[in-house]
């Protein structure tokens, strides 16, 4: 893994154009981040993530922060870094705000947040942020979803998954895409619980102490009104779990998880 010659700092380029301390820390996304899943619908955005504890005696990691009325994200990564980014975009919404009386647009705080990433790798001594980000959102044009990686490449994406065990959560996103843009707010929960599963092992299962859920959109009842970005935690998250449990996306594993079976994945 080690490239002695080349990836002591972050500003050296390899004979192959490649910059190891960014290859890196998207590592520490793949291997020390718990799965994060991001879906969008025409009306709303949603957020789902694994939270995991370091040991049986610490509480849970908080894997989904609220920014803004209009804006949340949810992480892979190093926890640390993500909150100095965290941080970050909540001075640039109130400055926004305090500026301009309104909300800061999506694309220009994802922009400003891919910028301050890859600043990290055009100076000697720093090191690029360890973590990966899906940022959910609305705007004037409707609800969206953007990835965040830790080179400082940002795109939007129509669903996307990030960490540990992630492979899994994206084979069903794929397999289901088609469906997701028709979906209703709770359609789109059961989605993003769903390719949740896919990513447990099989001695595991979603619980209220190890799931998360942030949900952002718009009010379906014809007056374009934003929902404030609301996360679900704790024993909040009970009664999605039971529908996710109630009606499965997979068809054939229906019945298995409505008799409040543990699904089975493929290790």
């Amino acid at each position: 893994m080690f490239r002695n010659n080349y990836d002591n700092d972050a500003v050296t380029f390899s004979p192959q154009g490649r910059i190891f301390q960014v290859e890196y820390a998207q590592e520490a996304v793949k291997m020390q981040g718990s799965v994060v899943v991001g879906l969008v619908s025409k009306t709303h955005s949603v957020l789902v993530a694994l939270k995991r504890n370091a040991e049986e005696l610490s509480s849970y990691q908080k894997k989904i922060i609220g920014i803004d009325e209009h804006l949340g994200i949810a992480l892979a990564g190093l926890a640390s870094d993500a909150r100095v980014l965290a941080n970050f975009m909540k001075q640039q919404s109130l400055a926004s705000k305090m500026t301009y009386g309104r909300p800061i647009p999506l694309e220009r705080i994802v922009g400003q947040l891919g910028d301050r990433a890859q600043t990290n790798t055009q100076h000697y001594g720093k090191r690029p942020y360890g973590v990966g980000l899906l940022i959910a959102g609305v705007d004037d044009t409707g609800p969206h979803l953007f990835e965040f990686s830790p080179s400082g490449m940002t795109q939007e994406m129509l669903a996307c998954a990030i960490g540990a065990r992630s492979q899994m959560a994206r084979t069903y996103l794929e397999r289901h895409l088609t469906e997701f843009e028709n979906c209703s707010r709770d359609e789109l929960i059961k989605h993003g619980l769903g390719a949740l599963k896919e990513s447990l092992s099989q001695e595991k299962e979603l619980t209220i102490e190890n799931t998360s859920v942030g949900v952002i959109g718009l009010n379906t009842d014809g007056k374009r009104r934003v929902e404030k970005f609301k996360l679900y935690d704790g024993a909040e998250i009970g009664p999605l779990l039971e529908a996710s449990l109630e009606t499965s996306g997979d068809g054939p594993e229906a019945p298995a998880e409505a008799a409040g079976e543990t699904m089975d994945v493929d290790t």
